[in-house]
């Protein structure tokens, strides 16, 4: 019996891609999302979608019926977003967490896979940040990150296995795309203004392809329980500073792109390191930077977004 899957923030920029790669996986896929953004998904009888909110806990538990693992996408998904409005961030990104955990637990799901983020870490010197260094959030946003990873820790005597994930910032292409993240957004107005803005400079930021994001969480899915149970997985490939993502987008794009350093008060900065996930799992990261920006680019030149310097 092939094992069903409810993606929690499925229609989302990872999840969407997320989605489809399990589809092709062979799993049975059940989307949770409020569907702000048009995703268009190929027909498929593997596919089942559920627009809601997550914070409907009612509705939620009716999604988990069938399921057998679950992952958690769901989020106001940056810090700006996050600090448009920090109440409303707060009421989607924590105050549901712990329901939902409890009615996972109680509707016997298998696999948690929780979609945390490697900006916990804050502002770090250290070399080669790993799983295990001090959780230092600077943000809203990155504080109720640590709040949820604190929450699923007190749920180790469940027989639900949990696994926390700390992505880099994702990059490249996908069929719900983001232009606010920091390689995307960089790449969008290089080709399409022919100018960058970079803010600050020197900030490192870890980076991780699409590609490479969602394969970590189909690694993880494919594991043997007792590799994954209550762990926490790095995922990052790349850490560029930002200045060096500008001059890799232009680089790539190969034509002439003004570039503009502008003073920021932004100084989140760190370096982290996907080893464990290597030592632990044998997952391997496969697509680079300059591939994300390739693909953005045969994207822009296919005609694919209709205005993406507004969307």
């Amino acid at each position: 019996m092939r094992e069903k899957i409810l993606i929690v923030g499925g229609a989302g920029y990872v999840g969407s891609m997320l989605t489809k790669k399990l589809l092709n996986k062979g799993y049975k896929v059940k989307i949770f999302d409020l569907f702000i953004y048009d995703v268009e998904f190929e027909k498929n009888n593997d596919l089942e979608v559920i627009k809601g909110d997550i914070r409907n806990i009612p509705l939620l538990k009716k999604a988990l019926k069938d399921i057998d693992h679950v992952i958690h996408l769901a989020c106001i998904s940056n810090d700006p977003s996050f600090e448009l409005d920090p109440s409303l961030g707060k009421s989607i990104n924590f105050d549901p967490f712990e329901p939902f955990v409890k009615i996972c637990i109680e509707n016997k799901i298998k696999r948690f896979i929780y979609a945390s983020s490697s900006s916990v870490y804050g502002l770090s010197k250290k070399k080669d940040v790993t799983e295990d260094h001090i959780l230092k959030p600077l943000t809203d946003y990155s504080k109720y990150k640590v709040g949820c990873e604190e929450i699923l820790s007190r749920y180790k005597h469940s027989d639900m296995v949990w696994t926390i994930i700390r992505p880099a910032t994702v990059c490249g292409y996908s069929i719900r795309q983001r232009f606010d993240v920091v390689v995307n957004l960089l790449t969008n107005l290089a080709y399409n203004k022919k100018e960058i803005s970079v803010f600050g400079g020197d900030q490192l930021r870890p980076n991780v392809n699409i590609n490479d994001m969602t394969d970590s969480y189909l690694t993880v899915l494919k594991s043997d329980y007792k590799k994954t149970k209550y762990e926490t997985f790095n995922v990052g490939y790349e850490n560029l500073k930002v200045l060096e993502i500008a001059e890799l987008v232009r680089k790539t794009i190969n034509e002439k792109v003004n570039l503009k350093i502008l003073p920021t008060d932004d100084n989140r900065s760190y370096h982290i390191s996907s080893s464990k996930i290597e030592d632990v799992l044998n997952f391997k990261m496969k697509y680079t930077v300059e591939d994300a920006v390739k693909e953005l680019v045969q994207a822009f030149e296919s005609s694919m977004y209709i205005d993406p310097l507004i969307n």
